[in-house]
C-alpha cells in the first residue's frame, strides 16, 4: 500500500481544540445540563461535571477548533522540504472557512489525499462537524456521507489505522510511534493536555501554532518511515 502513495500527494494535517468556554460556569444553563449528562458516562462518582470540563474540547458539540496546521512535502534544489501553513482565528468560522477553501483547491486533483493520526476518529469528523455547526459547506473530500469505507480510506489516510494492520484493540499515540521509529520531536514543547490552559490562561496562541505545526512534521516523518524513506529534519520545515 505505502509504495502506491506518493508522499508529495498528501496534505498532512493536525488540529488543536479547546472547550467552548474557559470553564464550566461560563456555559449557558442548557449546555451545563447537556455536559452534565454527557460527562456522566466517563466521570467517577467523586467527580462532578465541572471537574471534567477540560475534556469538553475533544467533543465537537462542546468544543471548538483554534488551529489547523497543514503541510506538504516538496522538492527544492534536489532536497526534500516540508512546507506548512496554519489557520487560526478567534472567529472559528473564518478559521475553518479559510482551511476549507485551501483544502478544496488542494484536493481538486483526485490523486491528492489527506493524512492525520487518528484522523478517521477525530480530526476529519471534528472539522466536518464544526463546519456544519458554523453554517459552512463541507469540502468535497470530507463530505463522505454514503461513501463506501474503502472510498473514504482511499483519500482520508490515517497513520494510526495503518499501524494497526487490522488490529482494533489498542490505540498507539503519535508520540510513541515517533519514539519507536527514532523520529526526533521537540522536548521543550507543550502536549495536547496543556492546549486549553495555554490558550485560556496564558493567551499564547503562537505557542499552540508552533506545537501544531511540529506535530504535522512528525506525522509526515512517520509516514515516510512507513515507506522506508529518509525523514525531513526540523531545519527543512518552511512555515508560510
Amino acid at each position: 500500500m505505502f509504495d502506491q502513495i506518493s508522499s508529495e500527494d498528501i496534505l498532512f494535517i493536525d488540529i488543536e481544540t479547546v472547550p467552548q468556554q474557559e470553564d464550566f460556569t461560563k456555559l449557558s444553563e442548557q449546555f451545563q445540563k447537556l455536559w452534565e449528562k454527557k460527562s456522566s458516562f466517563f466521570r467517577s462518582e467523586e467527580q462532578n461535571a465541572a471537574d471534567v470540563y477540560e475534556r469538553a474540547g475533544i467533543y465537537a458539540e462542546f468544543g471548538r477548533i483554534i488551529c489547523i496546521s497543514a503541510g506538504v512535502i516538496i522538492q527544492k534544489n534536489g532536497e526534500r522540504y516540508y512546507r506548512v501553513k496554519s489557520f487560526h482565528d478567534t472567529d472559528e468560522k473564518k478559521l475553518i472557512s479559510g482551511f476549507n477553501d485551501m483544502l478544496d483547491k488542494f484536493t481538486s486533483n483526485t490523486a491528492k489525499k489527506l493524512c492525520a493520526h487518528n484522523g478517521l476518529e477525530f480530526d476529519y469528523p471534528y472539522i466536518a462537524r464544526r463546519a456544519l455547526i458554523n453554517g459552512l459547506k463541507l469540502p468535497k473530500i470530507l463530505d463522505v456521507a454514503g461513501a463506501k469505507p474503502w472510498e473514504i480510506k482511499d483519500r482520508l489516510l490515517d497513520t494510526l489505522q495503518m499501524w494497526k494492520f487490522g488490529d482494533y484493540k489498542s490505540y498507539t499515540s503519535l508520540d510513541l510511534l515517533c519514539a519507536v521509529f527514532g523520529i526526533p520531536t521537540p522536548k521543550d514543547d507543550i502536549d495536547g493536555s496543556m492546549v486549553s490552559q495555554v490558550y485560556y490562561k496564558e493567551g499564547d496562541i503562537d505557542r499552540i501554532i508552533r506545537y501544531c505545526e511540529k506535530d504535522t512534521l512528525a506525522l509526515a516523518n512517520l509516514f515516510l518511515k512507513y515507506k522506508g524513506e529518509p525523514i525531513i529534519l526540523a531545519e527543512n520545515m518552511l512555515v508560510v
